[in-house]
């Protein structure tokens, strides 16, 4: 028996490419029995606010062709809720994705994992809450909240149109090192302040991947109920040189200025007197705002349509 399916297609991702397979995936869906409805929107902002319609409107599912962006979008309609999450990657750095061991370069195959998601059941697992403080609205994000060097680059890379697919984290992590300079930070995590210092970079891992594989968080996992909060001390242009190309392999957590800490609640304020401002802090690819930020990691707060851990 077919389910009703909200479908939200980005016609950007992939550089533009993702129009036709989103189209593509929807007749897919519709070919095998499913009642599809589309929210794609000119613009992310409507899209959404049709996603969270089709929630109240009783679909049975949100599925979201596209990129990190993409995922964004959806997670932040379902998380908090029972209602489960399909992913059809097709943006630039697919990382939450690729985390989940999803498909990556097949819609058909995206798709078939989804179809035997919704017969086995969801995998659950954590989403966080982020906001500017503890009463704003918070929103949620799933793989790793950047502030410092690596989101200065993610931005880069988001207004960047060349070179295509993951190289593009490569050109633009050069071009914002020409300005590069440790900022000033304060992180507390759990209420017990870790770090007064400058610093290259904060994460805050619910998640690994950052910048289309960069394994910035090597050891978070997304079923543990906690943060992984690695944080990179004032390294030179030079050491940053050297040491951000080992973010691939994950094997920059040895190096003697990076510390990775554990929690369940992660605020991170700038701290002027110890450097620069840090710049606007990214979550899956999207910009979140300026710092102070509030991270509370949420316990099996969303469903994936995804394989199970070891499948």
């Amino acid at each position: 028996m077919g389910l009703r399916l909200g479908v939200v297609v980005n016609p950007t991702a992939g550089r533009g490419k993702a129009e036709d397979k989103g189209r593509m995936a929807s007749r897919l869906l519709a070919a095998r029995g499913h009642d599809v409805q589309d929210l794609t929107a000119p613009d992310l902002a409507t899209a959404a606010t049709s996603a969270k319609q089709s929630v109240v409107d009783g679909v049975d599912a949100i599925v979201v062709a596209g990129g990190d962006g993409m995922t964004h979008l959806g997670v932040n309609v379902v998380a908090g809720t029972t209602l489960p999450l399909g992913l059809i990657p097709m943006g630039t750095g697919n990382d939450f994705a690729r985390l989940l061991g999803l498909p990556r370069h097949s819609v058909a195959d995206a798709i078939g994992v989804i179809e035997r998601a919704l017969e086995t059941g969801p995998r659950v697992v954590d989403a966080v809450q982020v906001s500017d403080n503890e009463h704003s609205m918070a929103e949620w994000f799933a793989g790793v909240l950047s502030a410092g060097f690596d989101a200065a680059v993610n931005a880069v890379a988001n207004r960047l149109t060349w070179p295509r697919g993951e190289s593009v984290y490569v050109r633009a992590l050069f071009k914002e090192l020409r300005r590069y300079q440790p900022y000033g930070f304060e992180v507390d995590i759990d209420g017990v302040s870790v770090w007064e210092n400058a610093a290259c970079l904060v994460a805050v891992g619910n998640g690994t991947f950052i910048g289309g594989g960069m394994k910035i968080a090597p050891n978070a996992l997304i079923d543990d109920g906690l943060l992984d909060v690695v944080i990179g001390g004032p390294l030179t242009k030079g050491q940053l040189l050297r040491v951000f190309p080992r973010v691939y392999k994950g094997s920059h957590i040895s190096h003697p200025q990076v510390s990775v800490q554990r929690g369940r609640q992660v605020t991170i304020r700038p701290r002027p007197d110890l450097g620069p401002p840090p710049p606007d802090a990214h979550t899956d690819g999207e910009r979140v705002g300026p710092l102070p930020l509030i991270c509370t990691c949420v316990p099996g707060a969303l469903r994936v349509l995804a394989p199970a851990l070891g499948q």
